[in-house]
């Protein structure tokens, strides 16, 4: 059975990434590797039917809340792009400089990750950089450092990624030590790759031209600014309203978009139809990129069928086993998290090393907080942030790899020597 799942794995991955030469969407490719993995799970007769049935429900609901968050974050900005709300950020930008503007955009995104995620962050980030750059080649590249600084910033917070919360709330790591111990490692993740691109990078980005007449709906500048915020107070409200309230991250952002939904049918209720329309929040969800959900949710499929056949678990004990040394185990997790989802190989090792053997705080929790959480930079679908960003500018996966990847490990491997340094 292992030897046919990890061949429909692995035939599913080289489909994803030869999506322009196959011509056949990742997102279909992406849901059939996930149904045929666990096909052939339950079919393999390895466990009962209820017992596999019981397991692939437990995962889906894991599942839905990713999905369900990413609906409601692409939404949220969706509506402030109807309300013309990012002009107000991008008219305070001012520089056209192709290097000031890298810098900008990477150190934003490196902070506003820790206080949201790195997710939510690139959906802002590359909303954002559309507005001001309009050739498509510099745009990807500025999305792909997006996507760098995003995950670099999610590592050192302990809302700021997935895995790193996950440690946080198993009791392996602390708020105020995390912080403290990964900012440094976490910001020369970023810089590394920064200086690099920011080398490349040369004159001035000329203005986006757009048409006064293409938009049929203008919005008031109080109606900006309204949307505008609320919408950023929706998104950065998640985490307080997960630490209060103890439920996960997407019933907060889903109690932010209801908020918003109601101050919008409130705004613009005395409106035409056709106007407040279009101005809406159904329109909004319209426009959502509904084929980018679909990839998230085969691929999260996937890998849960990889998961609950143990064979994540078995690669884990492999590398405990062969290797033994803390930090290349946790510099290989960081790898591997550039393939395969990093949320069950930080699980896995979770289940490997107990408490007492490495309390709170030790090196091992520490350094896997980092590799988990930057690792998966490395590779366009190593991480829920890179796979958001593919979707909204379709990146391929082979142009990341000859114009992003090499920077990113780069950066991932400087960090990781700079925590060994710090750690001694």
């Amino acid at each position: 059975m292992e030897i046919l799942l990890s061949t429909i794995f692995i035939l599913g991955y080289v489909i994803i990434t030869l999506e322009h030469s196959v011509k056949i969407n990742k997102s279909a490719i992406a849901l059939l590797t996930g149904v045929l993995l666990w096909s052939v799970y339950i079919l393999s007769g390895h466990s009962e039917p209820a017992h596999v049935n019981s397991e692939l429900l437990e995962h889906l609901g894991d599942i839905s809340g990713i999905l369900f968050f990413l609906m409601a974050a692409m939404t949220i900005v969706e509506l402030i792009d109807a309300h013309d709300g990012f002009e107000i950020i991008t008219s305070a930008i001012s520089t056209r400089n192709k290097v000031k503007l890298i810098w900008l955009i990477g150190v934003l995104s490196f902070f506003l990750s820790a206080v949201l995620d790195n997710l939510t962050t690139t959906i802002v980030m590359i909303s954002l950089a559309r507005k001001l750059i309009d050739d498509k080649e510099d745009r990807l590249l500025f999305a792909g450092i997006i996507v760098i600084s995003a995950n670099a910033g999610g590592a050192w917070s302990p809302i700021g990624d997935v895995t790193t919360t996950m440690l946080w709330i198993g009791g392996q790591i602390t708020a105020g030590n995390i912080m403290m111990e990964l900012f440094i490692p976490s910001l020369v993740c970023m810089i590394i790759p920064l200086f690099f691109f920011s080398l490349r990078l040369k004159g001035e980005f000329k203005p986006i031209q757009t048409d006064a007449h293409a938009k049929a709906v203008k919005t008031s500048r109080k109606e900006q600014t309204l949307v505008l915020y609320t919408g950023l107070l929706a998104l950065i409200f998640v985490p307080i309203f997960k630490t209060y309230t103890h439920l996960p991250p997407f019933m907060g952002i889903l109690f932010g978009l209801s908020i918003l939904w109601v101050i919008v049918e409130l705004l613009h209720h005395k409106k035409e139809d056709e106007e407040k329309d279009a101005l809406s929040v159904v329109r909004a969800l319209q426009r959502i990129d509904v084929p980018s959900v679909m990839f998230f949710l085969g691929i999260l499929v996937a890998i849960s069928a990889l998961q609950s056949t143990g064979m994540l678990k078995e690669v884990a004990l492999w590398m405990d086993q062969k290797m033994g040394n803390l930090s290349l185990i946790s510099i290989t997790i960081g790898l591997l998290s550039a393939i395969v989802d990093n949320v069950p190989l930080v699980a896995a090792g979770m289940g490997m090393y107990d408490l007492t053997t490495y309390p709170a705080d030790s090196y091992l929790w520490e350094f896997i907080a980092y590799c988990a959480g930057t690792g998966g930079s490395i590779l366009i679908i190593g991480s829920a942030a890179g796979v958001a960003a593919m979707g909204m500018e379709k990146i391929s996966f082979f142009w990341y790899v000859k114009k992003i990847s090499f920077y990113a490990l780069i950066g991932y491997l400087a960090g990781a020597g700079i925590y060994m340094l710090m750690e001694g």
